[in-house]
């Protein structure tokens, strides 16, 4: 069964995420900036369900990444993910899930150590 892609507006689709009402500083690293969304202002995820992004243990994360395919700012959204591992333990973020971005982590490693 294909999953299916249902495009909401970012206002709609804000007014119930799960950090709503949150202190913005808990989802961003010390110095930046939550008013300076910057790259995610463009990111598809910001118009699409974010259930999507955020699967259930077990569940397909295929739809996802096919968000993220087409998405302009998917390496952005993918170094922010690997460049911030305590903000981003969960979900696909720029096409990667929580083990592409183990492996990624491990490959760097090794070759850090190998160097």
């Amino acid at each position: 069964m294909s999953e299916v892609i249902v495009p909401l507006s970012a206002l709609s689709w804000s007014t119930r995420a799960a950090c709503q009402g949150e202190d913005p500083e808990l989802f961003f690293p010390p110095g930046e900036d939550p008013e300076d969304l910057g790259w995610q202002d463009r990111a598809l995820c910001a118009q699409t369900d974010p259930e999507l992004f955020f699967p259930e243990p077990g569940h397909r994360t295929s739809g996802a990444k096919k968000v993220c395919a087409r998405c302009e700012v998917r390496t952005e959204c993918a170094e922010y993910a690997l460049s911030n591992p305590d903000l981003t333990p969960s979900g696909v973020w720029g096409g990667l899930d929580e083990r592409d971005r183990a492996d990624i982590r491990r490959q760097q490693r090794s070759l850090e150590e190998a160097a």
